[in-house]
């Protein structure tokens, strides 16, 4: 199939209203880190991939059809290369407010993760922040640095720059798509993030 959408926003920029949207739009399967910590099998092909330095792509987008969110958000700059065609969305929310938000939801979760290979830890929370979340003007010059990266470097016609509460008519007039008769998701609000982490952490053995 191939990834015919790459998303290349950190996570808690509205990543998973975009998942959705993406799938209303008939774009999906959406990738997105939610996936990735569903599926035991998937979780432990991406540790491998963590550990690889020629991934396998094929393989680690298998059956997908559009990606965002981390994993895909930290290998943006390899993903627009294998997959030249493919449109790029950085989605984008006020620095201030994404640092609250996730200080409320990814920090908690990584706080409380004890297997040192676990993709949070690794990936996320050092790989990304490099181990310092909880310094609030690191993290934020990260996020932006990120995004300024995204900007310099994926052609503009290339690149929709999605912020918070843009809605459809951006999205699908980037994709070639017919807005539909449904309200733009809304999803992922803290709560129900936090809740998803307990539900997996209480059914695993």
């Amino acid at each position: 199939m191939g990834l015919s959408v790459i998303g290349a926003g950190f996570g808690r920029t509205g990543t998973e209203s975009m998942k959705s949207a993406l799938e209303i739009l008939g774009l999906g399967p959406c990738h997105h880190m939610k996936v990735v910590l569903s599926k035991p099998d998937e979780e432990a092909m991406w540790r491998e991939v963590l550990n690889s330095d020629q991934p396998d792509w094929e393989q680690a987008y298998a059956g997908y059809n559009s990606g965002v969110d981390w994993p895909t958000a930290y290998y943006w700059r390899e993903l627009i290369d294998y997959y030249p065609d493919a449109k790029v969305l950085l989605t984008l929310r006020d620095a201030e407010s994404w640092y609250d938000s996730t200080e409320r939801t990814i920090l908690k979760i990584i706080e409380s993760l004890t297997d040192p290979e676990s993709l949070g830890l690794r990936m996320i929370g050092e790989g990304v922040f490099g181990g310092r979340l909880h310094d609030r003007d690191h993290t934020i010059s990260l996020y932006e640095a990120h995004n300024a990266a995204v900007r310099a470097t994926v052609p503009p016609e290339r690149l929709l720059i999605h912020n918070l509460g843009d809605g459809w008519e951006p999205l699908c007039a980037f994709l070639g798509k017919p807005v539909p008769d449904v309200p733009y998701p809304s999803s992922n609000v803290g709560e129900e993030f936090l809740e998803f982490f307990d539900k997996r952490n209480a059914a695993k053995p």
